[in-house]
């Protein structure tokens, strides 16, 4: 009897579990699909693109079953924001993460810039001239801290749910407070958020 009450409890613990993975995964292409459709909204509106809808909008729950091993190849736009958010920015506080986030979405469907997310973190890469060095740097791209990957999740579904204000008031560029690029000084700086510094063009366009 009680081999059998083992194998009972096994096949239902395997069933639970089955259930629960069959369940990230609608809610992984739940997010991954409204993703798509907030990044072609926020690409055609800009900056004035409004709120998504409740119906529209990416839940925490949706977001968090979105390459949860941070392991996932880079197609599509939550990973890809995600991953940019805390390559750029990991180890630092949650507003240099958010600052990140919003030079990411500035820049999506500006003039100069790709129209998709991925499009945006990934550009230059074919010229070997990364816009964020983190793609092209010869290293894994693969995450090493769970935590600061959940938040840097969090704050990707925040920016393309437009519910993340723009703490560098417009700007397309940044850089490390501690360096000195010789390009920075082709734009105006909006903001200093923690170890960054934030700039965007002087007549409105994107080089």
């Amino acid at each position: 009897m009680h081999v059998k009450w083992i194998a009972i409890c096994l096949a239902l613990g395997f069933f639970a579990a089955q259930v629960f993975a069959d369940d990230q995964e609608q809610k992984k292409e739940v997010a991954v699909d409204k993703a798509q459709v907030l990044e072609q909204k926020a690409a055609e509106k800009g900056s004035d693109a409004p709120v998504a809808k409740k119906a529209e909008a990416i839940t925490p729950a949706e977001v968090q079953a979105v390459d949860p091993a941070g392991t996932a190849p880079l197609d599509d736009a939550i990973t890809c924001l995600a991953r940019s958010i805390y390559w750029e920015a990991k180890g630092k506080d949650s507003a240099d993460m958010e600052a990140v986030a919003n030079v990411v979405m500035n820049r999506l469907g500006h003039e100069g810039f790709p129209d998709t997310v991925c499009g945006v973190v990934k550009q230059g890469s074919e010229k070997h001239a990364c816009q964020f060095s983190w793609w092209c740097d010869g290293r894994s791209d693969t995450v090493q801290e769970d935590g600061p990957y959940a938040t840097a999740k969090e704050i990707a579904r925040k920016a393309l749910n437009k519910q993340l204000p723009d703490r560098t008031r417009g700007a397309m560029y940044f850089h490390d407070r501690n360096v000195k690029p010789v390009w920075a000084k082709q734009y105006i700086k909006t903001a200093q958020i923690g170890r960054f510094l934030f700039y965007k063009p002087k007549a409105g366009s994107a080089k």
